[in-house]
């Protein structure tokens, strides 16, 4: 009975370096990220704006956590779970950059996914 728990506990480490993004989302997500931080946009979130880096670093925190959970295996996986939206008041995330009307973060993160991939 306690072998099968020993041999569990021994496949942890390995179930969770599997859990990793493939290397070429993990890449595009990194591009995501820098976009943002070089935009000079703000970032709306439940409510209040964000600077670039501060917004970063908070998405960085919800990646990393989705990562841990095995849960992000594409960009566009990132954008819908991750930047798209608060995951606590399911509120939609906006991007504002200088004087333009906001947009649905969704869409600036998708249009930045399909730049990067041209």
């Amino acid at each position: 009975m306690r072998i099968p728990a020993l041999i569990l506990l021994l496949l942890l480490p390995v179930a969770a370096i599997a859990q990793a993004p493939p290397p070429a989302a993990a890449r595009e997500i990194e591009q995501l990220f820098t976009a943002l931080q070089g935009s000079g946009c703000t970032f709306s979130r439940n409510g209040s704006w964000y600077d670039a880096d501060k917004a970063t670093a908070h998405l960085r925190r919800k990646y990393e956590h989705l990562v841990k959970k095995g849960m992000v295996t594409s960009a566009e996986v990132f954008v819908d779970l991750a930047a798209s939206k608060s995951s606590m008041s399911g509120e939609a995330y906006l991007v504002r950059c200088g004087d333009a009307e906001p947009v649905p973060s969704a869409s600036w993160f998708s249009d930045r996914l399909r730049e990067s991939r041209r």
